[in-house]
Protein backbone atom coordinates (compact mmCIF):
# COMPACT_ATOMS: atom_id res chain seq x y z
CA UNK A 1 0.00 0.00 0.00
CA UNK A 2 1.43 3.36 -0.95
CA UNK A 3 1.29 6.52 1.14
CA UNK A 4 -1.59 8.92 0.58
CA UNK A 5 -1.85 12.46 1.88
CA UNK A 6 -4.68 13.37 4.24
CA UNK A 7 -7.76 15.18 2.95
CA UNK A 8 -7.59 18.85 2.01
CA UNK A 9 -9.71 19.61 5.08
CA UNK A 10 -7.22 17.83 7.36
CA UNK A 11 -4.31 19.74 5.78
CA UNK A 12 -6.16 23.02 6.43
CA UNK A 13 -6.76 21.87 10.03
CA UNK A 14 -3.01 21.29 10.51
CA UNK A 15 -2.26 24.80 9.23
CA UNK A 16 -5.02 26.41 11.32
CA UNK A 17 -4.05 24.70 14.58
CA UNK A 18 -0.28 25.09 14.17
CA UNK A 19 1.60 27.76 16.08
CA UNK A 20 5.20 26.46 15.99
CA UNK A 21 6.91 25.25 12.81
CA UNK A 22 10.40 23.78 12.54
CA UNK A 23 11.95 24.30 9.10
CA UNK A 24 14.36 21.42 8.48
CA UNK A 25 17.01 22.48 6.00
CA UNK A 26 16.53 26.21 6.50
CA UNK A 27 19.03 28.11 4.35
CA UNK A 28 20.69 31.43 5.10
CA UNK A 29 20.51 32.33 1.40
CA UNK A 30 17.51 34.55 0.51
CA UNK A 31 17.28 33.02 -2.99
CA UNK A 32 16.63 29.53 -1.57
CA UNK A 33 13.09 28.20 -1.30
CA UNK A 34 13.45 27.24 2.38
CA UNK A 35 14.41 30.83 3.27
CA UNK A 36 11.50 32.26 1.24
CA UNK A 37 8.92 29.84 2.67
CA UNK A 38 10.15 30.52 6.21
CA UNK A 39 9.76 34.24 5.60
CA UNK A 40 6.24 33.63 4.28
CA UNK A 41 5.31 31.49 7.32
CA UNK A 42 6.70 34.12 9.68
CA UNK A 43 4.55 36.77 7.97
CA UNK A 44 1.52 34.57 8.72
CA UNK A 45 2.25 34.65 12.45
CA UNK A 46 3.85 31.25 12.97
CA UNK A 47 6.72 30.93 15.42
CA UNK A 48 9.64 29.37 13.56
CA UNK A 49 12.80 27.47 14.32
CA UNK A 50 15.37 26.55 11.71
CA UNK A 51 16.97 23.12 11.86
CA UNK A 52 20.36 23.04 10.17
CA UNK A 53 23.47 21.60 11.85
CA UNK A 54 25.75 23.79 9.69
CA UNK A 55 24.05 26.98 10.93
CA UNK A 56 23.41 26.01 14.57
CA UNK A 57 23.42 28.99 16.91
CA UNK A 58 22.81 31.52 14.17
CA UNK A 59 19.68 33.58 13.64
CA UNK A 60 18.43 33.75 10.08
CA UNK A 61 15.89 36.45 9.34
CA UNK A 62 15.01 36.54 13.07
CA UNK A 63 14.61 32.73 13.15
CA UNK A 64 16.81 30.87 15.67
CA UNK A 65 18.62 27.88 14.19
CA UNK A 66 19.18 24.66 16.16
CA UNK A 67 21.12 21.50 15.37
CA UNK A 68 18.22 19.02 15.30
CA UNK A 69 14.52 18.66 16.06
CA UNK A 70 15.18 17.57 19.65
CA UNK A 71 16.90 20.93 20.25
CA UNK A 72 13.72 22.92 19.54
CA UNK A 73 12.75 24.19 23.01
CA UNK A 74 8.98 23.77 22.65
CA UNK A 75 6.40 21.48 21.10
CA UNK A 76 6.57 21.55 17.30
CA UNK A 77 3.23 21.58 15.51
CA UNK A 78 4.60 21.10 11.98
CA UNK A 79 8.02 19.89 10.89
CA UNK A 80 8.39 21.44 7.41
CA UNK A 81 11.15 19.56 5.58
CA UNK A 82 13.41 20.93 2.85
CA UNK A 83 15.80 17.97 2.54
CA UNK A 84 16.02 15.65 -0.46
CA UNK A 85 13.74 12.61 -0.43
CA UNK A 86 16.59 10.20 0.39
CA UNK A 87 17.05 12.03 3.71
CA UNK A 88 13.39 11.75 4.77
CA UNK A 89 13.77 8.38 6.59
CA UNK A 90 16.49 9.91 8.79
CA UNK A 91 14.31 12.96 9.45
CA UNK A 92 11.43 10.60 10.34
CA UNK A 93 13.67 8.85 12.90
CA UNK A 94 14.58 12.25 14.38
CA UNK A 95 10.88 13.26 14.35
CA UNK A 96 10.02 10.18 16.42
CA UNK A 97 12.36 11.38 19.20
CA UNK A 98 10.17 14.48 19.70
CA UNK A 99 6.54 15.21 20.44
CA UNK A 100 6.17 17.00 17.09
CA UNK A 101 2.71 16.64 15.60
CA UNK A 102 2.87 16.82 11.78
CA UNK A 103 5.62 15.53 9.46
CA UNK A 104 5.47 17.66 6.30
CA UNK A 105 7.76 17.09 3.30
CA UNK A 106 7.73 19.95 0.80
CA UNK A 107 6.65 19.79 -2.83
CA UNK A 108 8.63 17.21 -4.79
CA UNK A 109 9.68 15.27 -1.68
CA UNK A 110 8.33 11.91 -0.57
CA UNK A 111 9.46 8.63 0.95
CA UNK A 112 7.48 5.44 1.45
CA UNK A 113 10.14 4.32 3.93
CA UNK A 114 9.70 7.48 6.04
CA UNK A 115 5.90 7.08 5.98
CA UNK A 116 6.14 3.43 7.09
CA UNK A 117 8.59 4.32 9.86
CA UNK A 118 6.22 6.97 11.22
CA UNK A 119 3.04 4.92 10.79
CA UNK A 120 4.61 1.91 12.53
CA UNK A 121 4.93 4.14 15.60
CA UNK A 122 1.34 5.41 15.37
CA UNK A 123 2.39 8.77 13.93
CA UNK A 124 -0.08 9.23 11.11
CA UNK A 125 -0.13 13.01 10.66
CA UNK A 126 2.01 13.02 7.52
CA UNK A 127 1.95 15.29 4.46
CA UNK A 128 4.34 14.75 1.56
CA UNK A 129 4.92 16.38 -1.82
CA UNK A 130 2.85 19.44 -0.87
CA UNK A 131 3.98 23.04 -0.44
CA UNK A 132 2.92 24.67 2.82
CA UNK A 133 2.78 28.08 1.09
CA UNK A 134 0.48 26.82 -1.67
CA UNK A 135 -1.75 25.14 0.91
CA UNK A 136 -1.91 28.30 3.04
CA UNK A 137 -2.82 30.36 -0.04
CA UNK A 138 -5.63 27.89 -0.86
CA UNK A 139 -6.95 28.24 2.68
CA UNK A 140 -7.32 32.01 2.59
Amino acid sequence: MSFQNPSQEKIFQYLTEAKVIAVVGLSDKPEKTSYQIAEFLKSHGYKLYGVNPKLTGQTINEIPVVENLAAVPETIDIVDIFRRSEFLPAVAEEFLKTDAKVFWAQLGLSSEEAAKTLQSQGRNDIVMDRCVKIELNKKV
